[in-house]
């Protein structure tokens, strides 16, 4: 890895760009042609593989030898799948990219520039857009209910145009960027876990052992989403999100806020179930959330090691929550100005 832009201090060298890949061939091509549009070069590009049929991931490597694959030898999940990758990684940062988001040129350069701009923060993430429609958002970062449900900052919701960085509670594992060490020190993912959620979970953990997440405002990345899960209301993603929604809520809320808040997650647990059910998804998400009861004693020790390393108060572990269901409900996330 050499020939990095200097920025600031950080150069493109020190960035290892991991996109992790399972059935992706519809849209690996055009995630990869991001890349190698980048305004700065130099970093190192590791394409993990969850054993995927269609040939993408061995034919992008065969086509550009500067990429390294990594074979995972069968679908390890979201979580394993860049735990594994970062622990082969060689930059001091660590960016993570779906194969189905394509970020704009200056998509790193500003994730670095952001580094720059903020020296004491170690995890970013970045603005994503709609693939189908960039005036609307994908997302800024992830955000996080008093009651412990996570969404996508402002999905659905028109870009708003030129913004500063801000301070979210998560990043969105779509497209982010955090210090390796970092990473690997808070244990990755969680990778019972699989896929959904995984995200949210890092994100809760740094935060409550103080590490901001901030959106770079100016690294934008175009997403389509779920494109290899089939969709946001498939049955796996239905599946996994009612499971994992429950073990994040359950491993990472402060007591005083999972006394607090208790009865108003299972309602609305139970509201989510409705919804499922007069769309005709009930199965899924009844499965999902008979396997998240089920595993509540394994996640309890879990929680027992996550609250050990907690060095932030309820208080401002709450004031970064959303806590209006309108809000919640139109999308729209908790950001604080740096």
């Amino acid at each position: 890895m050499s020939g990095g832009l200097d920025i600031g201090g950080t150069e493109a060298a020190d960035v290892s760009v991991v996109v992790l890949t399972y059935q992706s061939g519809a849209t690996l091509q055009r995630c990869l042609a991001a890349l190698k549009a980048q305004s700065v070069q130099g970093f190192e590009i590791l394409l993990a593989d969850n054993g995927s049929s269609d040939g993408a991931p061995q034919a992008a490597a065969k086509a550009d030898p500067g990429l390294t694959l990594m074979n995972n030898a069968g679908n390890v999940g979201f979580a394993a799948g860049n735990n594994r990758a970062a622990e082969e990684a060689r930059g001091r940062w660590l960016v993570l990219l779906n194969p189905d988001a394509y970020p704009e040129p200056d998509w790193l350069e500003q994730f670095l520039t952001a580094a720059r701009s903020h020296p004491k923060v170690r995890c970013f993430t970045a603005r994503q857009k709609m693939a189908e429609d960039p005036s609307r958002l994908d997302g800024l970062g992830d955000a996080m209910t008093g009651i412990g449900f996570p969404f996508r900052g402002g999905y659905g919701l028109p870009d708003p145009g030129p913004m500063a960085d801000s301070e979210v509670f998560s990043p969105c594992g779509a497209a982010m960027m955090i210090d390796r060490d970092l990473f690997l020190g808070m244990g990755g993912f969680d990778e019972s876990f699989f896929c959904y959620c995984e995200d949210a979970d890092l994100g809760y953990r740094l935060r409550l052992t103080g590490e901001p997440v901030v959106l770079a405002a100016q690294a934008v990345v175009l997403h389509e989403g779920s494109v290899s899960t089939g969709g946001r209301r498939s049955d796996f993603s239905l599946f996994h999100g009612a499971r994992n929604r429950m073990w994040l809520y359950v491993k990472d809320t402060p007591l005083p806020l999972l006394l607090l808040t208790l009865p108003f997650h299972l309602l609305a647990t139970l509201a989510a179930w409705i919804r499922a059910t007069v769309q005709g998804h009930a199965e899924p998400v009844e499965q999902g959330l008979e396997e998240a009861i089920k595993a509540l004693p394994q996640v309890w020790k879990r929680r027992r090691a996550v609250q050990a390393a907690r060095r932030v108060s309820s208080l401002k572990i709450a004031a970064m929550m959303v806590w209006n269901p309108l809000a919640a409900l139109k999308r729209q996330g908790r950001m604080r100005r740096l």
